[in-house]
């Protein structure tokens, strides 16, 4: 049996460098696009009270929130969302901020959720919303950023998928009754991009929906067409440089979470086979529920890890993300000052170099430097300290010259 100690967790993760420079590089596309946007970076903390987490998510969702007693008796929560967290800051700092605030969060979350692929306990998510507007073209700024967040990476087939969420309450109210209310129509709806159709009716009829209204409540979705304020935002993003194809109206998508008031949205790469990559819309009331504070807001959180996932599948990320230059031989323990003067010089010079931590043999450490991804070694023997010269090998042609 192997030792519990020298294992991961069942759900969470370890990166070693070569896929944490994956992560990076795809990070890096898609900040660059945030940024583009307007968009400022804020961090939150890992834990909350969980009053501040519990009970904005819905039944379900509050079952998967990772909360406990700590040693000062208070009941706190592993951070679920960036969503709800940002509102709390938005309340705490609303007169240290800009009227209309864009922000932008890289952070892991949480959730105790059955581990599958694509899915872990810890993940990453890539939030950015736009508070204090309620106007469509935020909305659409939203969209045209989440669409461009991923063209960056150099995906060439994407889809986003939208909704109304009122039109959504509106057409599934006249099935709701005392056993299942619209929130929990909403939350089964919402399964329809994992589970048949017929998987859905039986989840509605177990419920409590009648077996006839479980039916016709797919069917009344399939005749909704696009309200005039949806109609407004699509149009704004087609504005917005995002191709009208890619846009996609989804009258059976939902988005399980309770607080979603208007525009609703998943964004999915069809080729990669991922699933959804990430979706969002408009929450205008979750803040004042928070605080008092009547803050309108529009955001997305996007799927990380599916992302990388999907940038591998597709081959988008560079072979080599190493940026390790240089490799600084050690000839022997008289030669070290020497070599150690050359790394500072190659430092200095904004070069990223790696000194050699021993003084084994120099076939050995072109064979570390090799490994370790370097693209020169730099050799630093007697005769090149005597005529205050070194070497540069390239380690992928072999070249070598004398510097």
């Amino acid at each position: 049996m192997k030792n519990q100690q020298v294992q991961t967790l069942k759900g969470f993760r370890d990166f070693l460098p070569a896929e944490k420079r994956a992560r990076d590089f795809v990070q890096s596309k898609m900040t660059e696009a945030f940024e583009r946007f307007g968009f400022e970076p804020v961090e939150t903390p890992t834990l909350e009270y969980a009053s501040l987490l519990l009970g904005k998510y819905g039944d379900e969702a509050d079952k998967l929130v990772y909360s406990f007693t700590d040693r000062g008796e208070r009941e706190v929560a592993l951070r679920y969302d960036q969503t709800v967290p940002t509102a709390r800051l938005l309340s705490q700092y609303q007169n240290d901020l800009p009227k209309y605030f864009r922000r932008y969060q890289v952070q892991n979350v949480f959730r105790a959720d059955k581990p599958q692929k694509g899915r872990y306990r810890e993940f990453t998510q890539c939030d950015f919303d736009i508070f204090g507007s309620k106007d469509p073209i935020s909305d659409a700024e939203i969209l045209a950023c989440s669409y461009q967040s991923l063209a960056a990476i150099g995906f060439k087939k994407i889809e986003v998928r939208v909704n109304d969420r009122q039109t959504l309450i509106n057409s599934l109210s006249p099935f709701a009754n005392n056993a299942v209310d619209v929130f929990s129509l909403i939350q089964s709806i919402d399964k329809l991009d994992k589970q048949t159709p017929a998987e859905v009716e039986t989840e509605l009829v177990a419920k409590g929906l009648g077996a006839s209204d479980a039916k016709a409540v797919l069917t009344a979705l399939q005749s909704v067409e696009v309200s005039t304020q949806l109609q407004t935002i699509m149009e704004l993003t087609v504005a917005l440089g995002v191709p009208k194809s890619a846009l996609v109206f989804s009258p059976t998508l939902a988005r399980g979470l309770d607080y979603y008031t208007g525009m609703i949205f998943e964004i999915i790469v069809p080729e990669s086979g991922a699933g959804s990559c990430g979706g969002g819309g408009r929450y205008d009331n979750l803040i004042e529920n928070l605080s008092g504070s009547d803050i309108p807001a529009v955001g997305v959180g996007l799927g990380f890890d599916r992302i990388v996932e999907a940038a591998k599948t597709l081959d988008l990320i560079p072979s080599s993300t190493n940026s390790l230059e240089y490799l600084v031989t050690v000839f022997s323990p008289e030669l070290r000052t020497a070599s150690a003067g050359i790394a500072k010089k190659l430092r200095a010079e904004g070069k990223i170099t790696q000194l050699y931590p021993g003084t084994t043999s120099i076939g050995k450490q072109l064979k570390y430097a090799s490994q370790i991804g370097a693209k020169f070694a730099v050799i630093v023997g007697e005769e090149e300290v005597k005529n205050a010269t070194y070497v540069v090998k390239n380690l992928e042609t072999g070249e070598q010259i004398t510097s």
